[in-house]
């Protein structure tokens, strides 16, 4: 051990022995058996050196850095006192089980509460939906208290320990989130801890004058400081808000706001925001929620001269976190929200920080295969940027709540010859419909004509052709629309993670163009592929409605019910282990699943043509040489040749 080291660990040593009368304190007042208080100081024992050197690297030069790891302990033992035993009997389970979260059995969905089933109450009543289409994993968008108006989709929070009441109570969270978990179905909800609304309570008690509070956020008196920083800053949303500053008239002072002008940014150099986003993070954990969506990480931390995103200090902030969840919460996972450079995605990702993270690269390069009609792209990426560290996963989905940016790495464009520039030029022509030949209805987003900069939204059924096909009213082109949505929903529930629906994709919902009749809305083009829940819908299950296969959303609903199911019967989709099939067609998508000696084959046609692949190079991936596609049950043989139809996607299992 280096003597660095020795030294932080003596240190960490001594403070947790001055800080054992405290903690002390904590068991006698909330009067806990002898049982949990002894879970408690195990894990604590695990966890306390490498927690001490985070902190300490991050506050060690604060005058009341002593203080503040004091309240850091006495916070996490009184989320265990609090936490409820349903909660602490999971927590054990899960300890025991660590990579729950990998099973091929985990298929997840996420929604807008008011959309979905207008309140909590109301979305009891419907954990029955949940459970019948396979979702055993649900994540809904903020449903905390929020500003008035405009609140950024639910991400400009007022407090955390209130639902929106528009939604119900915190009480009706816990009762919901009881209801789930007794269905198996794990509960994800988001914590925005980058920034808070400006009508929340710190945000008020700095604008009353309150110094305290004024170092909960970056508030400065002139131009001097801000001008420093932005010269390194870039802008979120350039076409909504010019820099990264707001003027404050109460006050007179700018306050920092990345991302609006009414959400401001939280001073984490400060350790009493730490401290304070911590009880917050407790009390919304034991509310019943499984795993924690971890909102802009990227921007956590502010330094002078950099771009105050993907910093150190951010990772060893999250890290921080996570300790103390080990050890007052240990059930709970974290998910990374980082739509960053694919380089920095993956820097937030392990069992000491983020266990879960979106996969926003392979998101947008399915989406870049459909409109290219070729793989080429996507398979550059996925040869170097999917494999994850041990006990951790992607989360892959194909639509949410946000929109569309082309994330892909400009290298790995660039080696297979194509300019990045260009191509995101293309594809954002490609998916608003202006692409000569396109099957797209996506609008822009954030679209700035200085720079030529865009992002797409638009729902999954739209930008896929459906809308197209039902405006011309074209039988051959809905039936190849609903083809490309099962070969992205195919990709997505077998390549490896946790597959995620934005619902309503499961019924092939088109973009709610309406969403412009609401002020609050109107100004935010995301609002067109976020439409309400139509539960009309579910009367078109009945066998007796339609002709043929039935009508065009039973035929998606039924299919991707299907998928989801199956993928639950594969042993060979749990974990990551994901190895790339050289398939010799630009067309086709090929990979092999791997996990504990069972394998899958999964062959991808991403063009509207009938492909073929050598028999021989299935042979050998496989190791067999007569193979069943799950999805149809037909037998396939390695010693002629295999037919792909337009769009198709095969899940091969050896015979």
């Amino acid at each position: 051990m280096s003597t660095a080291q020795d030294e932080i660990d003596f240190k960490a040593d001594l403070t947790l022995q001055r800080l054992q009368p405290q903690l002390e304190a904590v068991w006698q007042t909330s009067q806990i058996s002898d049982g949990k208080r002894h879970e408690f100081e195990l894990r604590l024992k695990e966890h306390w050196r490498p927690l001490f050197a985070l902190l300490f690297r991050l506050y060690h030069s604060r005058y009341d850095f002593f203080y503040h790891i004091e309240q850091v302990l006495i916070t996490a033992a009184k989320a265990w006192a609090e936490r409820p035993e349903a909660l602490c009997k999971l927590d054990r389970h899960r300890i025991n089980e660590p990579n729950w979260f990998q099973s091929e059995k985990i298929s997840g969905g996420a929604l807008y509460v008011d959309l979905f089933g207008d309140n909590l109450s109301k979305l009891r009543e419907n954990v029955g939906y949940f459970k019948d289409l396979g979702l055993t994993y649900l994540h809904f968008m903020p449903l905390f208290a929020v500003r008035p108006g405009n609140n950024d989709g639910g991400y400009a929070i007022s407090t955390y320990r209130s639902v929106d009441p528009r939604l119900g109570t915190i009480d009706d969270l816990r009762l919901l989130a009881a209801d789930l978990r007794e269905a198996g179905i794990s509960l994800v909800l988001d914590f925005v801890f980058n920034h808070t609304s400006d009508d929340h309570e710190w945000a008020q008690l700095a604008q009353s004058g309150n110094r305290e509070y004024q170092d909960f956020y970056y508030i400065y008196p002139d131009r001097t400081e801000p001008e420093k920083y932005e010269r390194t800053l870039r802008e979120i949303f350039p076409t909504v808000r010019r820099g990264n500053f707001t003027w404050h008239d109460g006050m007179q002072q700018w306050v920092w706001t990345t991302f609006n002008s009414f959400q401001w940014d939280l001073n984490y150099a400060n350790p009493a925001v730490f401290r304070a986003m911590l009880d917050e993070m407790f009390f919304i954990a034991n509310t019943g929620i499984d795993i924690l969506r971890l909102d802009a990480v990227a921007f956590i931390w502010k330094q002078m001269g950099t771009s105050c995103e993907n910093l150190p200090e951010a990772h060893i902030l999250i890290q921080a976190f996570n300790r103390l969840a080990r050890i007052a919460t240990p059930g709970l996972l974290f998910k990374s929200e980082a739509i960053v450079h694919p380089d920095d995605v993956v820097k937030y990702i392990s069992e000491e920080e983020c266990q879960i993270s979106y996969n926003p690269t392979l998101m947008a390069l399915l989406w870049e295969s459909l409109a290219t009609r070729k793989v080429n792209l996507l398979t550059q990426t996925l040869k170097h940027r999917y494999k994850l560290p041990p006990n951790t996963a992607w989360v892959n989905y194909l639509r949410c709540h946000d929109d569309i940016g082309w994330t892909f790495d400009n290298a790995d464009a660039e080696a297979i010859g194509i300019n990045a520039y260009n191509h995101r030029n293309f594809l954002n022509e490609f998916y608003t419909g202006q692409f000569p030949g396109s099957f797209a209805r996506g609008v822009p987003f954030q679209e700035n004509f200085e720079t030529g900069d865009m992002r797409i939204s638009g729902t999954m059924a739209s930008l896929a052709g459906l809308e197209q096909a039902i405006e011309e009213d074209d039988d051959e082109k809905k039936k190849i629309a609903i083809s490309r949505m099962l070969l992205l929903h195919g990709v997505s529930l077998s390549i490896g993670g946790i597959p995620l629906l934005y619902l309503g994709e499961e019924w092939g919902m088109l973009n709610d163009y309406d969403f412009v009749k609401d002020p609050a809305k109107a100004g935010d083009s995301r609002w067109i592929h976020r439409p309400k829940m139509q539960w009309e819908y579910l009367d078109e299950l009945d066998d007796h409605i339609g002709t043929e296969n039935g009508s065009i959303r039973k035929k998606i609903y039924r299919s991707t019910q299907k998928l989801i199911a199956l993928r639950k019967s594969l042993p060979a989709l749990a974990g990551q282990d994901m190895e790339l099939i050289a398939t010799a067609n630009d067309h086709i998508l090929g990979y092999v699943r791997l996990h504990d000696g069972n394998r899958l084959i999964v062959l991808a046609n991403f063009s509207e043509e009938t492909q073929e692949i050598d028999g021989n190079k299935l042979r050998t991936a496989g190791l067999g040489r007569f193979f069943q596609d799950m999805i149809e049950d037909k037998t396939y043989a390695t010693s002629e040749k295999l037919v792909l139809a337009p769009y198709q996607i095969l899940w091969l299992n050896r015979v």
